[in-house]
């Protein structure tokens, strides 16, 4: 709570100036040092998992045909086909489910490397690239993971049906209490009715990935009473505004030597605006806020609308402190158009 305090009266005294940054982050080529190795192999090792995720939910085909049959027909036969088609969907939510476990442990672990010590945001940021890198990476699944979610409602639809079956299989006799388990097939692992629960709870949530990244930053915040909560919020606004001044310098954008890399830059500067307005106590719109949302924008804007048009609406969509009163009407304004 004293760091919190101490965070709201330093900035309420603050007039925030969009400040320019020539600082280059090598999100193509960043190697870590002798020192990062450990800590870069563990999160690389998730990151690799999340790639095979995004590959598997954006081919997410649901089983919202043989539900609505199911549901029409009641003969066995129906029942069986939509148990066959949703069973193995489940066991898919459940991997998402059980990474987002994952990110949840190694994102303060990052942030312990990329807040700590005595070094500024801006030299852990040039010192440390290969780490921001792979920080980088998480937002980026983090944005793309959520965005699939939210377009995608069988996801949802599929474990709800799924649970009605539980919910009848228990009815229909005693269950061991010592097992409390439901096998969905007979090769399949089993879910739990309380892993059930929280994966019920996780998959309710329009922004799923977002709401663990933002709790696991928070109880980093939390958990770490020696680390500033300050020096969290100025990485975060500090790496976006490094990621703005790339997109608008173009001796720096030359230096990418791929052109997915500058949509890279886009999503990651658009996930840290986010995740900031989830973590600071009043958000990224104040006009104290160290970030320079109205500047993010315009860069949004200055793209062609299959580029932006979903970053923009996820600034409209997934902060937390956007419809606040106390948000200027010209950024409401802005983002609104």
């Amino acid at each position: 709570m004293g760091n919190l305090l101490r965070l709201l009266a330093r900035e309420e005294g603050t007039c925030f100036s969009p400040q320019r940054y020539d600082l280059f982050l090598d999100f193509e080529n960043a190697q870590p040092t002798e020192s990062e190795k450990e800590m870069f192999l563990e999160v690389d090792g998730v990151l690799k998992k999340g790639q095979a995720i995004l590959n598997e939910i954006s081919q997410y085909r649901g089983a919202s045909k043989e539900i609505r049959e199911a549901i029409s027909n009641p003969g066995e036969d129906y029942q069986e086909k939509a148990r066959d088609a949703v069973f193995p969907l489940v066991q898919q939510l459940r991997r998402y489910y059980d990474f987002s476990l994952d990110i949840e442990t190694v994102v303060p672990k990052i942030l312990s490397q990329l807040c700590s010590g005595s070094m500024s945001p801006t030299q852990h940021l040039e010192k440390q690239q290969a780490l921001v890198k792979q920080f980088a990476e998480i937002l980026e699944f983090v944005l793309k993971f959520d965005e699939h979610k939210m377009t995608t409602p069988s996801i949802q639809n599929d474990f709800s049906y799924y649970r009605r079956i539980v919910s009848r299989h228990s009815l229909s006799g005693p269950i061991n209490d010592e097992q409390d388990l439901f096998k969905v097939t007979e090769n399949d692992e089993q879910i739990s009715s309380a892993l059930a629960s929280h994966m019920s709870l996780f998959y309710a949530q329009p922004t799923p990935m977002l709401k663990v990244l933002s709790e696991a930053t928070m109880k980093f915040v939390a958990d770490n009473k020696d680390i500033p909560v300050e020096n969290t919020t100025e990485t975060l606004s500090t790496m976006a505004s490094v990621c703005q001044s790339m997109l608008k310098d173009p001796d720096l954008i030359a230096r990418f030597m791929r052109e997915e890399t500058y949509l890279f830059v886009l999503r990651v500067m658009v996930g840290l605006v986010i995740l900031y307005d989830h973590v600071h106590p009043v958000g990224a719109f104040q006009k104290s806020s160290n970030v320079d949302v109205k500047g993010c924008v315009r860069v949004l804007k200055e793209q062609p609308s299959s580029r932006s048009e979903s970053l923009l609406n996820a600034l409209r969509y997934t902060t937390r402190h956007l419809n606040d009163e106390s948000t200027p009407k010209h950024i409401k304004t802005l983002l609104a158009s």
